[in-house]
């Protein structure tokens, strides 16, 4: 459903924005780091974040991701979180790995900071530029 031209948006460091719903059903809106496998958007939290909170309780979800070099060129994903890892070797080192593609170094979060990958199914995408 992501086409290739737009892949580079999900693997080479561009940041997104990701929309989830709150329990009152207005919106929030946090930046993130991406991946992509197997068809699905992967990103990595901590299990304390108002993100993680609001997908437990309504897993529909809506990123934006701009070119880093063009505003004007960029995705918009409409999905579901279809699956959780939350093995803690796995998404500690998914993690590290996404350091080293947006800050060109390891990302080691604090040791007690429990760690999950979602994985989202795209539902709907719109591409520009």
């Amino acid at each position: 459903m992501i086409p290739e031209s737009y892949i580079d948006l999900l693997l080479e460091g561009h940041v997104a924005h990701l929309a989830t719903i709150n329990p009152n059903g207005t919106p929030q809106v946090s930046p993130i780091w991406v991946d992509y496998s197997d068809g699905l958007v992967l990103f990595n939290t901590a299990k304390l974040r108002k993100k993680y909170r609001n997908i437990k309780k309504n897993p529909n979800v809506a990123l934006s991701i701009p070119d880093k070099s063009n505003p004007y060129r960029y995705i918009t994903i409409q999905g579901i979180v279809v699956e959780e890892e939350e093995d803690q070797k796995v998404a500690r080192d998914h993690i590290a790995t996404l350091g080293v593609r947006y800050f060109g170094r390891e990302f080691i979060p604090p040791e007690e900071e429990v760690r999950i990958i979602f994985k989202i199914k795209p539902k709907y995408v719109h591409t520009s530029g």
